[in-house]
């Protein structure tokens, strides 16, 4: 383990307990953090492909084995189908499946046993070539945009000239194509692509040069690896377009060229003009050139047609009859000014007289001769039904007592006794004596009467 495996793990003060997920994740993210890309030799066993299209199977040495994972947007770039008990070498990164808590190696790139080494001088090479600067962009030619001559760096026999042929002819069919025939497999090839290209550097009768190939396995596209060939790109003082190998495939010659096409026709089209997109371009500007004629003769004739307005507007019979119009419409003006003013003055008059009406002493006095008559009329009104009510309130109030009054009792027969000359009411004859004098009173007149006998 390395020295960041062994450092001491940080905790909170008193315990701090993970919980199964906590823990599967930050090992999972320790792992990929730490290692990075490594590359991993070893044999194929339990091999399987599901109907997700990924690849799931184990490397195995002579002592133990490792679970490994490929998945479908990556294994669909290989050129062999991986089986059991193949050895491969393969480039990836440790990760650990979390929900079984798996150790596992995730597999980016499957080569068989002999491309290892080769894909090791390969990145030794891009490193020492990108520190040079090769790769920079500020040594990257531009294309021609009509060229006249191209140059083609490739096998004369191989499918790849065919198809440069056909896509040039098809698209730009006048431009002329230079073939510089040059090995593109085996051990004298990337001496002959070399040469080719210094050769046709010196010579500069081309335009543009197109190094081409078929695609192939890596041991076949080597020669497009080699410093020698990278060098002779670099100090090509004319623009190289490098189209090798298929869509996948990418090698330090499409490092050091240029551009880059992923395939030989896409480096035809891209160095060759669409003419049938030309003409067509052509055809379109000239139709905007003949619009734009026309717009500006028609534009000439509104201007032409706008002076002869002016010069007709400025004519001094026109500016006498405008005039004149003017005046005439000044003058309707003025009259319907002077119409409003007399209009305006009488509407303020009348308010006017109606404002001295209103405060007028005759009309003052209206005005409380009626307010007068109308509190007399009030008045009557007040003291008839003030009289009225009090003469109903009497009569009430006479019924009232006549119910309650004595003298209806004594015209029943009935007599009040009282003494005499005090006037007490006798109400029990214990209250006078034998010969006191005592009042009768009777619905009609009084009597003085002697108390003979007393009983009680």
């Amino acid at each position: 383990m390395s020295d960041l495996f062994n450092q001491p793990v940080e905790r909170e003060p008193g315990k701090h307990i993970f919980s199964v997920s906590q823990l599967n994740r930050e090992v999972r993210e320790l792992l990929e953090c730490h290692y990075g890309t490594i590359w991993l030799k070893g044999e194929i066993s339990n091999f399987s492909k599901p109907s997700s299209g990924h690849f799931y199977f184990s490397l195995k040495d002579s002592k133990t084995s490792i679970r490994c994972a490929m998945f479908r947007n990556q294994n669909r770039y290989l050129r062999f189908q991986p089986k059991n008990g193949q050895q491969i070498v393969a480039r990836g990164r440790l990760s650990l499946y979390e929900a079984r808590g798996e150790f596992q190696f995730i597999a980016e790139h499957l080569e068989p046993v002999g491309e290892g080494d080769l894909q090791q001088k390969l990145e030794q090479t891009k490193q020492k070539l990108q520190q040079l600067g090769w790769f920079d962009s500020q040594h990257k030619k531009a294309l021609p945009v009509f060229p006249q001559r191209i140059g083609v760096i490739t096998s004369p026999t191989g499918a790849a000239i065919q198809d440069v042929l056909n896509v040039l002819s098809r698209r730009f069919p006048g431009a002329s194509v230079m073939i510089y025939p040059a090995l593109v497999q085996g051990q004298a090839a990337a001496e002959d692509i070399a040469s080719m290209v210094r050769l046709a550097s010196e010579r500069s009768e081309c335009d543009v040069l197109l190094l081409i190939r078929g695609g192939g396995s890596l041991e076949d596209l080597w020669a497009f690896n080699e410093e020698v060939v990278a060098r002779a790109i670099y100090e090509c003082e004319l623009p190289i377009v490098s189209g090798v190998g298929h869509e996948v495939d990418f090698t330090i010659a499409d490092m050091v060229a240029d551009y880059r096409a992923p395939t030989p026709s896409a480096a035809a089209e891209l160095v060759s003009p669409d003419a049938e997109a030309l003409m067509r371009r052509v055809e379109s500007l000239f139709e905007r050139i003949r619009q734009a004629l026309q717009q500006a003769v028609l534009h000439r004739k509104r201007s032409i047609q706008q002076y002869e307005i002016r010069l007709r507007n400025q004519h001094p019979e026109r500016r006498l009859a405008q005039q004149t119009q003017a005046s005439d419409e000044l003058s309707a003006r003025l009259q319907r000014a002077m119409e409003n003013r007399i209009w305006s003055a009488a509407a303020v008059t009348a308010q006017l007289q109606q404002k001295c009406y209103r405060f007028s002493p005759e009309h003052r006095l209206m005005y409380l001769r009626t307010r007068l008559q109308n509190s007399e009329q009030g008045l009557d009104r007040g003291q008839s039904s003030l009289l009225k009510a009090h003469r109903t309130q009497l009569q009430l109030l006479m019924r009232t007592l006549d119910n309650v009054s004595p003298l209806a009792t004594l015209e029943r027969g009935y007599a009040v006794v009282s003494t005499y000359p005090e006037g007490d009411i006798l109400r029990d004859a214990e209250q006078v004596a034998e010969g006191d004098q005592v009042m009768t009173r009777l619905a009609k007149g009084q009597l003085i009467c002697t108390v003979n006998t007393r009983k009680t």
